[in-house]
Parts: C-alpha cells; sequence; structure tokens
C-alpha cells in the first residue's frame, strides 16, 4: 500500500490504496468491500472512501449490487474477449489518426512515455510496476487525445476497461513485459514517422498479444487454487 504524503487529498490516497490493494490481489475478486472496513483500515474518514470507490466503479475495478454491495470486480472470459475487441477496432483507428494529426509536443511524449516503460521493463518492485503502469496508461491516453475526435474519445471512455487492462498486465510475464515495451516503441517510431498504415497494424498487433498474454494469465489465475 502506498505512504500517504502530506500533500496528498485524502480521497486520491484512498484511491490509490484501494486500487493498489485490488491490483496487487491482496483485495481477492468477488471481495466484499465496506467503507466502514476501508475507513478503519485507511485511517481515514468515510467521505474519501465513499469518493474513491465511486472512481473505482466508474473504472470497473468494483461493482455495486443490489442493496448496496459493492465487491471487487470480476472479469468472465468472454467479457475480456469483447473489451479487447472492442479496444482493438477503437485504439487501431486513433492511432492511425493520431500518425496524421499528433502535434511535436504529443509525438515527444508518446516518445517519452514508451522509453520510461522500456527503460523499467522488467520491473523489480512494486514501485515500478506502479510507474509502468502510469506510463502506459499516459501512453494510451495521448494518443487518443493525438486522434482529435471528441466521438472516438467518448467511445474508447465507455469501452475502456481500466480495471482489466491493469490487473492483467499486472500477471505478464517477463518475455510479455519486455515484448510490450517493445511494442509501445514501434507505435511511437511509427506515430513519429506519420505513417498511419504502420501506426494501426502496430497497435493491432500490440492489443492482440497483450488480449493472448491476459487470457494466459486469466488461465493460471484459475489453477492456482487448485495447486496449494
Amino acid at each position: 500500500m502506498p505512504s500517504q504524503p502530506n500533500k496528498l487529498a485524502a480521497a486520491e490516497y484512498a484511491y490509490r490504496s484501494i486500487r493498489s490493494d485490488i491490483v496487487s490481489g491482496a483485495l481477492a475478486e468477488g471481495e466484499r468491500l465496506t467503507e466502514e472496513r476501508l475507513s478503519r483500515v485507511l485511517g481515514l474518514s468515510r467521505t474519501p472512501v465513499r469518493d474513491a470507490i465511486r472512481r473505482l466503479t466508474h473504472e470497473g475495478f468494483i461493482v455495486r449490487q443490489s442493496g448496496y454491495t459493492t465487491r471487487v470486480a470480476r472479469f468472465p472470459e468472454d467479457e475480456m474477449k469483447q473489451a479487447f475487441d472492442i479496444r482493438q477496432m477503437l485504439e487501431s483507428y486513433a492511432c492511425e489518426r493520431a500518425a496524421m494529426l499528433a502535434t511535436d509536443e504529443e509525438v515527444a511524449l508518446i516518445t517519452q512515455y514508451s522509453e520510461e516503460i522500456a527503460s523499467l521493463t522488467p520491473p523489480k518492485n512494486e514501485d515500478e510496476y506502479a510507474r509502468i503502469t502510469e506510463a502506459n496508461e499516459a501512453f494510451h491516453r495521448t494518443i487518443a487525445q493525438a486522434a482529435r475526435s471528441p466521438r472516438l474519445s467518448a467511445l474508447m471512455t465507455m469501452a475502456f476497461d481500466v480495471g482489466m487492462v491493469v490487473r492483467t498486465y499486472r500477471r505478464y510475464s517477463e518475455e510479455e513485459l519486455i515484448r510490450s515495451a517493445g511494442h509501445h516503441r514501434e507505435i511511437a517510431d511509427a506515430i513519429r514517422a506519420k505513417s498511419p498504415e504502420w501506426a494501426g497494424s502496430a497497435m493491432r498487433t500490440h492489443i492482440r498479444a497483450a488480449q493472448t498474454a491476459a487470457g494466459k494469465a486469466q488461465d493460471d489465475a484459475k489453477d492456482e487454487p487448485a495447486s496449494k
């Protein structure tokens, strides 16, 4: 769980702490969450915890059920496949547009994030995992911004399940992480070269590889209880 800097707002601290526990598996899929227990564990009032839960629900890490019950989200296999299929279509198109429309500043940012991911791969500790995750999210977010399409951005926001992406990413093997870092670099190269065909193809490859790795991670997770 991250330490609590003095300048970090309580709601942001609660968000990062709960998110970290979900991603690491400290809070298991389907586990019931209560504001009272989380407030006690975090040493915070219920208001910032409630704000954090609302944000994590929007991002897909948490689901609300009937009777105000709140649980850590589960990711059914078919739902995961649909999410990656939709991501491939939307992000590949966004990448093609970014290759044509990205500003020099956006190209520099996309390149910077890809190099940061590469420099931290494979991650050696929790801090480096967190930094890669943040750089990965910023990389994809900047490409969406560079696509210059509010309609596309709205569709991507609805379809993009941050929780699923982050949690499966944490189960990648070292080889898969290195491959993913290479994909980020190639996508950045394609956008910098202003080649929409190359950029779209590189993004499709990246997402398909991510889907394969996520499927393998999900299968491994199913096998874990039986092996204990």
